[in-house]
């Protein structure tokens, strides 16, 4: 019984990864087709559609269906500290969604690999943390993996370059922010709950800026989609998809432990372990690595999947940079393991 259950659980789990992989390679698609191949020109626009369903379905997930607790606000210096992650999410949203119009999705996942070179960073910066050598080290084949890939794309487009980097780096930043902001036990949030609130605060920043940047808009959608319907599901589809993402990301962060049980036999039968000291969580760290592995990989399928869609041409030097910088990536977060230790 206990074998069945825990076969069960295991293929759950799979099924998980598998709607994870396709929600955001599909999300990620989607954009690049509306943006670049349709012609849909209004990164802000898509970007605070993405963030209206988030806020709605979030708000349904919790509220209605129960899937977790809902965490309340309980004061103002709480609610302005999820204010900023709000800003700083938003930015890396529409700078990623405005570097599709102009970058292929393969060299767009290559630059947003170096998300923890930036998290490094950011993290020396703001916290004056600082990792062993060996981390910093790792972070080189990261960087020059981009480089070579930066100068083999075919399709280089300095705009969208320069648009994906800070996306990447704004990524990394909210990242840093959310564990300096939202240290006080009373004050964390799950992820479910942290968009349920970050979603309708990004929409109140999008809406302004879509207003005067892309002016009329919600007209132009509006006789776009009387010159073609299918304008209108691409979007309410793409915008359902971004919650999808958001939620399945949870789901896999939660479960990711059923697909390392074998990994668990190396480490250790036992729950927590004493190792140099320190009490280390086994299901806590082998849940990071399966998400970092994940992670990496879900990044190649990505680029296998756009350019046997988009046809997109790719080079050898390119190809080669993008897995010098995947490859920094894993050694990385084996770095970043072994010191944590």
């Amino acid at each position: 019984m206990s074998s069945m259950k825990g076969s069960n659980s295991r293929f759950f789990t799979i099924g998980l990864v598998t709607a994870w992989y396709s929600s955001n390679i599909g999300v990620l698609l989607l954009n690049k087709y509306l943006l670049s191949n349709y012609g849909f020109k209004y990164p802000i626009f898509l970007t605070m559609c993405h963030m209206t369903a988030c806020s709605l379905f979030s708000y349904v997930a919790i509220a209605w269906m129960k899937m977790v607790p809902m965490q309340t606000i309980r004061s103002r210096v709480q609610f302005m500290k999820i204010a900023a992650l709000s800003l700083v999410f938003c930015a890396s949203v529409v700078s990623g969604n405005v570097s599709l119009r102009f970058l292929p999705v393969s060299f767009n996942q290559a630059i947003g690999a170096t998300t923890p070179f930036f998290t490094a960073v950011f993290a020396y910066i703001m916290t004056v943390k600082r990792e062993a050598w060996l981390t910093y080290a790792t972070l080189v084949p990261v960087v020059t993996g981009v480089v070579i890939a930066s100068g083999g794309e075919p399709s280089f487009h300095l705009f969208g370059f320069i648009m994906c980097v800070g996306a990447t780096a704004a990524r990394a930043l909210k990242s840093v922010l959310q564990g300096i902001l939202l240290t006080n036990e009373g004050e964390k949030l799950n992820s479910m709950n942290l968009l349920l609130y970050m979603a309708p605060i990004a929409v109140v920043f999008l809406l302004p800026a879509t207003l005067f940047m892309e002016e009329n808009v919600v007209g132009i959608t509006l006789a776009l989609a009387r010159e073609d319907v299918k304008i209108i599901w691409y979007l309410l589809f793409n915008s359902a998809l971004a919650y999808f993402v958001n939620l399945t990301n949870f789901l896999v962060t939660k479960h990711t432990s059923a697909l390392t049980l074998q990994i668990k036999e190396v480490i250790g039968r036992d729950e927590k372990r004493k190792v140099a000291g320190v009490i280390v969580d086994s299901k806590e760290v082998l849940q990071k690595l399966a998400s970092v592995v994940l992670g990496n990989a879900k990044g190649a399928v990505a680029v296998v999947v756009s350019i046997l869609i988009f046809r997109n041409p790719v080079s050898v030097t390119g190809m080669l940079g993008y897995s010098l910088t995947v490859f920094g990536v894993i050694l990385y977060s084996e770095a970043k393991k072994r010191s944590s230790k």
